[in-house]
């Protein structure tokens, strides 16, 4: 990891080369010793001497400034690849550089983002269903206000007790509009209740939203408890067709995400630090992370540009 070396490393890029140009005009002008002027300066006389002899140009420094940034991102989101830590710069730091700058820094220093892992589903069918619904999304991952789609699962999370291997199960509900987390549950059990309490959350906090409702073929969607609430709240219901996991793709996203960025990297002992650490991303999800998709913003600020302009 490259860290910052000497007194010059506090200063900016601009007031690095100034203070340069400074030095060499006031000691060659005017005769003022060179120690005192660095030391003025906050810039050892090393430094100095290195630039005097070999001048870098400006964009050098300004590769070698950016570059100290990109290693600090890199050490904080290990998972992020060179796109994310452009848009960290650009949204979050008020950097504007484009990508290819970012990738050829990112190569030099080897930076790379975490191997992305495959997500591993819990769904379960029922072999006698009680409904079962036509793919009324059908792909179509666009919407144009909040509320207008929403896609829910759940997924499986491991915590270990010694030899001991214990299951905990988050179901969410994700927003196609703005991407962000509506709600989520936790439980112990893979059942209707972690479902049907997810559900009821969501109608309490966006009690005016009638989305269209997509989910796979797992036994708690094809419930009639779950369909009798879906009618209760207007909503209409859509499921994925067997096997075919990408019409459920936004949300076989954020599984990614979230465990690549947060579980894989990390091994758990008790299921009160998992919750925690799932709790903890999620919030950062919906109010931290930067998204193409969403002009560079995140979901909460994409959600919340639409609700004062509407």
């Amino acid at each position: 990891m490259y860290k910052r070396q000497g007194k010059e490393g506090s200063l900016t890029l601009v007031h690095r080369l100034a203070a340069y140009k400074a030095i060499k005009e006031l000691s060659s002008a005017k005769g003022y010793p060179v120690d005192k002027l660095c030391k003025y300066l906050n810039i050892t006389r090393s430094a100095y001497y290195h630039w005097l002899k070999h001048p870098k140009s400006n964009n050098e420094l300004q590769n070698e400034t950016l570059s100290i940034e990109i290693q600090k991102i890199h050490k904080e989101h290990p998972d992020m690849g060179y796109r994310r830590i452009r848009d960290e710069l650009d949204g979050h730091k008020g950097i504007h550089v484009n990508d290819k700058r970012v990738l050829r820094i990112c190569r030099k220093y080897d930076i790379k983002s975490n191997i992305k892992w495959k997500p591993k589903s819990c769904t379960k069918g029922d072999r006698n269903p009680d409904h079962i619904s036509k793919n009324y999304l059908h792909r179509d991952f666009h919407a144009d206000k909040p509320n207008e789609k929403w896609l829910t699962d759940v997924s499986e999370f491991k915590y270990y007790n010694g030899n001991e291997v214990h299951k905990i199960y988050l179901s969410a509900i994700l927003d196609l509009y703005d991407r962000r987390i509506v709600t989520f549950k936790i439980s112990d059990h893979n059942d209707n209740p972690l479902v049907m309490n997810t559900f009821d959350e969501a109608v309490r906090l966006e009690p005016d939203a009638h989305p269209l409702f997509h989910s796979d073929r797992g036994f708690q969607y094809t419930s009639a408890q779950f369909c009798t609430r879906l009618k209760k709240h207007h909503m209409k219901q859509s499921m994925s067709r067997v096997a075919h996991c990408i019409d459920n793709g936004p949300m076989e996203g954020f599984w990614g995400i979230l465990k690549r960025e947060m579980y894989y990297c990390q091994h758990f002992n008790d299921r009160t630090t998992l919750i925690a650490a799932i709790t903890d991303y999620i919030n950062y999800y919906n109010n931290q992370r930067l998204q193409r998709k969403l002009n560079v913003m995140t979901p909460m600020e994409y959600h919340n540009q639409y609700i004062k302009a509407a």
